[in-house]
């Protein structure tokens, strides 16, 4: 169903974000895979005896009813299709799980189809529900969202000559959209070099490959490479921080 020609509309979603609205309900933040992201009520939900309360938590996978309102929608059913518990039931996973979704609400505006984004979100969730490694796969998933949402920077050619990049030490610059071949790279203010290795590794992480990410392996140094090269280019697009990255430093600092 068409929300512009039924006032109720059945959709898939995923929760990115919950936000308290009086003494009983919440406003939800939804991504779906036909009409983006949607804002909308979830009525008495906070209530001890809610049936639908179980049903929005936070980066769930859901069938929805919703109504169709003036400002915001209406949760009036829903249906969990996967509540993701393995990731709930481990704090590391869930403030990855966390990051890739407030990363998409802070990326989307309201009501921009995007079928490629959700399904990429839902892929990552279910790659950390199953047990992959959650940093990598937040490093591959911040790489193709910027990707299918038009911002991916270019990780094979030099985004200034053009030149095939080589395998030596070239330089990836946010501001300029990607590598740089050592020629350009040297002469921008922005750049930084960027080792072979994490060049390999940034390629992989681009294209998904969930059975090539697993035969990975990626010292911690090398981790905070890629980290500051894909967290990088996506604050740059954002032109801020965001407030699960900030959590997430915090809590690797205390696993450390």
């Amino acid at each position: 169903m068409r929300p512009d020609r039924d006032r109720l509309y059945k959709t898939e979603a995923i929760v990115l974000k919950r936000l308290d609205l009086g003494e009983a309900d919440k406003i939800v933040t939804l991504f779906t895979p036909g009409l983006g992201k949607v804002r909308a009520v979830a009525k008495g939900v906070r209530k001890l005896k809610s049936r639908l309360a179980g049903h929005i938590e936070l980066f769930s996978f859901s069938t929805m009813m919703l109504a169709m309102g003036r400002n915001l929608d209406v949760v009036t059913q829903s249906e969990t299709i996967d509540p993701f518990r393995h990731i709930r039931a481990d704090l590391w996973r869930t403030v990855h799980a966390c990051y890739a979704c407030e990363l998409l609400d802070r990326l989307t505006e309201e009501r921009m189809e995007s079928y490629p984004a959700f399904k990429l979100l839902l892929t990552f969730l279910r790659w950390l529900d199953g047990g992959e490694p959650p940093e990598l796969c937040l490093r591959s998933y911040e790489l193709q969202l910027l990707g299918v949402l038009g911002y991916g920077p270019s990780l094979t050619h030099c985004v200034n000559c053009q030149a095939l990049l080589q395998p030596e030490v070239n330089y990836f610059s946010a501001p300029v959209g990607g590598m740089l071949c050592p020629a350009c790279g040297t002469h921008a203010g922005t750049a930084r070099p960027v080792s072979v290795a994490a060049q390999k590794v940034l390629r992989v992480l681009a294209r998904g490959d969930i059975e090539t990410m697993r035969r990975l392996r990626v010292s911690p140094d090398l981790h905070r490479e890629l980290e500051a090269i894909t967290r990088g280019a996506a604050m740059h697009v954002l032109e801020a921080d965001l407030k699960s990255a900030t959590f997430l430093d915090s809590l690797r600092a205390q696993r450390q």
